[in-house]
C-alpha cells in the first residue's frame, strides 16, 4: 500500500468528524458524489444505529428507538467528509402498514441493487436468536448481486459468555462462508474487529 492510503486508514479509525449528511426517501434523491460507502442493514429493532453510534463513540448520532419501524429512510452520515455509513430502514416489522412496507422494499433494493459505491453490507442479527427466514432472504439477495457482506452479532451483552458461543457457533452454520463478529454496542465487544474489516473494505476501493 502507498502512503497516501496509510493515511487515509489511520485517519478513518480516528473519527474527527461524523454527521448526517441526507435522509433519502426517494431513489432520486441519493447523493451523487463518488464516497464510498459502508451498508448497515437488518430486521427492525436488532441495534443498527447503537452499533453506528458505539463505532463513531458518539450517544445519539444515529437516532436509536425501542419502537421498532421509526426509520423510515435511508440516512447517510458522512464520516471525516471521506466516506458514508448508510442505515437502511429495518425489515420485517409487521405492524408497518403494507404500503409503507412496498416503499421501504423499493428504496432498498433500488439502492442495493444499482449503487456502485458500496463498499461493504454489514448484515446485523440479534444473537439472542435465530437467524430468521428474512435475515436469510437478504444473505441470498446479497450473494445474488455479488455484494461483500459480513454478519454482526449484536447485544451479546444481554448473553452468558456460553450463550455467546453457541449463538455464534449457531449462526457460523448458516453463514459458513462469511465473516461473523461478535458485537455489543454497550461493553464495545467486537468493536476493534470490525473497523479493521470496514478499513480494508475502504483501502480495497482507494486508488492506489
Amino acid at each position: 500500500m502507498g502512503l497516501l492510503v496509510l493515511s487515509d486508514l489511520a485517519r478513518a479509525m480516528k473519527i474527527t468528524s461524523a454527521r448526517l449528511h441526507a435522509s433519502v426517501y426517494r431513489l432520486e434523491d441519493l447523493p451523487r458524489d463518488e464516497k464510498p460507502e459502508i451498508v448497515f442493514l437488518g430486521r427492525s429493532n436488532v441495534g443498527k444505529s447503537s452499533v453506528i453510534n458505539s463505532l463513531l463513540r458518539m450517544r445519539n448520532l444515529a437516532r436509536t428507538s425501542s419502537t421498532p419501524g421509526r426509520t423510515r429512510g435511508v440516512y447517510f452520515y458522512a464520516i471525516n467528509e471521506r466516506f458514508y455509513f448508510v442505515d437502511l430502514p429495518g425489515y420485517g416489522y409487521a405492524e408497518v402498514p403494507q404500503f409503507v412496507r412496498r416503499a421501504w422494499r423499493t428504496l432498498i433494493e433500488g439502492y442495493l441493487a444499482n449503487r456502485s459505491q458500496i463498499r461493504l453490507s454489514l448484515l446485523i442479527i440479534d444473537a439472542r436468536h435465530e437467524p430468521t427466514a428474512l435475515d436469510l432472504q437478504m444473505r441470498e439477495w446479497l450473494e445474488f448481486h455479488h455484494r461483500p457482506y459480513i454478519v454482526v452479532l449484536t447485544k451479546t451483552d444481554k448473553l452468558s459468555a456460553s450463550e455467546v458461543r453457541r449463538s455464534v457457533e449457531r449462526t457460523a452454520r448458516i453463514f459458513s462462508t462469511v465473516t461473523l463478529i461478535p458485537y455489543s454496542a454497550r461493553t464495545g465487544l467486537g468493536r476493534e474487529q470490525l473497523w479493521r474489516e470496514i478499513e480494508q473494505a475502504l483501502v480495497a476501493s482507494s486508488p492506489r
